[in-house]
Parts: structure tokens; sequence; C-alpha cells
């Protein structure tokens, strides 16, 4: 053998070793978790007032005396139409229901407004009827209009966020979520799941459109005003006036900053740009007095 393949062959695991080591260190740095959380650098945000008043607290507080155990754990669940019936109810003691983007009464996407409507009066006349052992509580009825009333024949749609953010007009936005709004709540919905907060940074992910775009402040600029447009002026003691409906900032903080873009994913990020980019959004929208804000996605 000569010298050549001599030391050809002894280079070449060390050549290995060395292109091999910056690979598997990489992930570990980008992966490895900050162990101490950081207070003072996240945007301060307060619910005005008018979200609620003493008289209601204490509503609440006689109703939950009355409540069993399974009940109150009922109230943090919802389900789908497209997975249960109004008749479900009788049995599962559920807080809420959803119509997600893809459900419809009877599965059918092209169901009257009749028929949404009467499905959704099902749902809460079976969540108030009186049983033994049972605390009859209003039902939520939340439908996700992410663009309009997207789930409804006939109903206004606009564009996807991210086309809304390219328009720089947080009055439009406003405008659109009552819009919205008025067209939720004469079909019986309640609740709706908006505005979006999400800052989309890779566009492999499947639904970066569902964001007003990459740059926080523009996704900052927008909440508060969709906000106000879907809710209108909250009054303490009152309930949200004809034709607005509760709103959701969504989804959970770092939507949009999984890794790899994945869906649902980790957000493999520091502690500052979760606090610079993700968190912006959220702020404004709690200033402006969102009733729910996404808690897990």
């Amino acid at each position: 053998m000569n010298l050549r393949r001599l030391l050809l062959r002894a280079s070449l695991p060390a050549l290995a070793a060395g292109l091999a080591l910056p690979v598997l260190a990489q992930p570990l740095i980008a992966t490895t978790p900050q162990t101490t959380a950081h207070p003072e650098a996240w945007p301060a945000a307060k619910s005005p007032a008018s979200i609620t008043d003493a008289r209601t607290e204490a509503f609440i507080t006689d109703l939950m005396k009355k409540m069993s155990v399974e009940e109150k754990v009922g109230q943090t669940i919802q389900g789908d139409i497209a997975s249960m019936t109004p008749a479900d109810l009788a049995t599962y003691p559920l807080g809420s229901i959803l119509a997600g983007g893809n459900s419809a009464p009877d599965g059918n996407d092209r169901a009257t407004p009749k028929a949404w409507t009467d499905l959704i009066d099902a749902y809460r006349k079976e969540a108030l009827a009186k049983r033994p052992g049972r605390t009859p509580i209003p039902l939520l009825f939340g439908i996700d209009a992410v663009h309009g009333h997207n789930n409804i024949v006939g109903a206004t749609i606009f564009p996807h966020n991210v086309g809304l953010g390219a328009m720089r007009d947080p009055a439009l936005i406003e405008r659109i979520g009552q819009a919205t709004a008025e067209e939720v709540a004469v079909a019986g919905g309640d609740w709706t799941f908006g505005p979006t907060v999400a800052v989309p940074r890779d566009d492999r992910w499947g639904r970066s459109y569902e964001g007003y775009g990459e740059d926080p402040e523009i996704v900052a600029s927008y909440s508060g005003p969709m906000t106000q447009g879907l809710q209108g002026k909250l009054v303490p003691g009152k309930p949200i006036a004809p034709g607005r409906i509760a709103g959701s900032a969504k989804h959970f903080l770092a939507d949009g900053g999984t890794h790899d873009g994945r869906d649902q994913g980790d957000a493999l990020i520091s502690e500052q740009e979760l606090v610079s980019v993700h968190a912006q959004g959220y702020p404004p929208s709690i200033d402006a007095g969102i009733l729910t804000v996404m808690a897990s996605f």
C-alpha cells in the first residue's frame, strides 16, 4: 500500500469526525432550554374593567358552588359538531361547542342558515335542560369564522389574513371584524376564534396564510381593531351588543415559529425572540378587551 493511500485512510475518519461534530452540536445548542424566564422583558397588557363587573362575578361564584367536579371539568371541554350531537349533552356536560372550518350541520357543507340556527338552538336547549344532579349552564357556541363567516353559504368572504396584512389598514380590519360578527350572530353563534395573532416565520407552515404577516408590528396593529370590530364596545353588567360576538386571540404563543414550520410543532427559539416577535399581537387585543385567549393549539 503506497504512502498516499495510507494518508488518505488515516485522514478520512478524522475528516468525518470533524464534519460530524458541528452537525451534531448544532441542534443541541438550538434546543437547550433556558432555565430562567424574565417576566420584566415581556410586554404589559391589562384587560379593561368593562369585561366584567361585581354582579357578574358574584353570579359565577354562586353558580360554581352548585357545580359538581364533573360539571367543572366539562366547562373546560369543547366538542365539535362533527363528532357529537345535541343529545350528547345529556351525558356530557360540556361548556362549549365548536363548528370548525370543516364542520356543518349533518355534514352538509351547503346547509342553509336555518339549518345552522336550528342546530345551535338544539344545543342550547339541551344545555339548559333541567336534570337531577345537574346545574343548567348557558352554552357557548363557537364558529371558526376566520375570514368572514366562511362556514355558511351566502356569507361574505374576505381575503385570507395574509392578504389583509398587505393592506396596512387597521380601520378596514375593524370593519371586517364587525361584518363577520354580524353574520355569525345572525346564524346563532356567539363566539369566534380571532383575531389571529400568529407571526408566521417559516413559509413551510401550511397555515402561514392565516397570519397577517411575518412582521410583528403589522400583527400588533391589527389585533386591537379586529377585537373591537368583533366585540364592539363592552359595557359593565351588560351582555355583548346585538350583532357582536366574543373573540379569541389565537393561537397558542409561537404557533408561527415552530421548527421547520411544522403545524402544532415545537418552537425552538429563545425567550428574546418569543417576546420580540411572537408575543407582540396579544397585548393590543387584551387591552381592547378580548374575552378569551386560546390556551392550547
